[in-house]
């Protein structure tokens, strides 16, 4: 089984801005501390992504994301609490006093998941802290599936963090909670 970093050594680097690379469901995932803004700006600019399309971002279970959301009713946080951890990312009400970065042209919407992935979970929870997830790759490539691709690619910007992948043949879905449009 892979095991996450030390806690004390994952979360002080977490804390100061630092980037990983970690196995997700279906590749490699880039990740910081989703409250970062510095660590956000640095993730985008080593992926070369645009700001406008916002980031996913995961936690250990639906008490971890609270923080970043708006209230949800007891009835959808017992539905959200049948359905993950998976391989399904929702697009929910957010509190506006997260980073803009993070929400992209969606000014009051999240995008945010449990992760199926065992060790992206238990990131979550040695970090004490709900972490982004986006692909390992350079915007509009291929994403890194393995350890040693995320290090050739980014080399010392990050902090790589092995095991493997969970074996899903295509990146988590993504729907919008409100209307139930699948957007990826």
């Amino acid at each position: 089984m892979n095991r996450p970093p030390h806690s004390h050594r994952l979360r002080a680097y977490l804390r100061r801005g630092g980037i990983i690379a970690y196995p997700t469901e279906f590749c490699y995932g880039l990740g910081c501390d989703a409250r970062h803004t510095r660590a956000l700006r640095t993730l985008l600019r080593l992926k070369k992504r645009p700001q406008h399309k916002g980031l996913i971002v995961i936690g250990q279970n639906l008490q971890q994301l609270s923080p970043l959301l708006f209230r949800l009713p007891e009835n959808i946080q017992t539905t959200l609490n049948q359905i993950w951890p998976a391989a399904k990312t929702f697009v929910l009400p957010c509190k506006t006093n997260i980073p803009i970065l993070l929400r992209g042209k969606s000014r009051n919407a999240l995008a945010v998941r449990i992760p199926k992935h065992h060790l992206a979970r238990q990131l979550c929870a040695t970090a004490k802290m709900p972490l982004v997830s986006t692909s390992c790759n350079h915007a509009k490539q291929r994403p890194c599936k393995n350890a040693r691709e995320a290090k050739r690619l980014f080399g010392h910007h990050v902090w790589v963090i092995s095991g493997n992948t969970g074996g899903a043949k295509r990146p988590s879905e993504i729907i919008d909670w409100q209307s139930g449009i699948k957007l990826r």
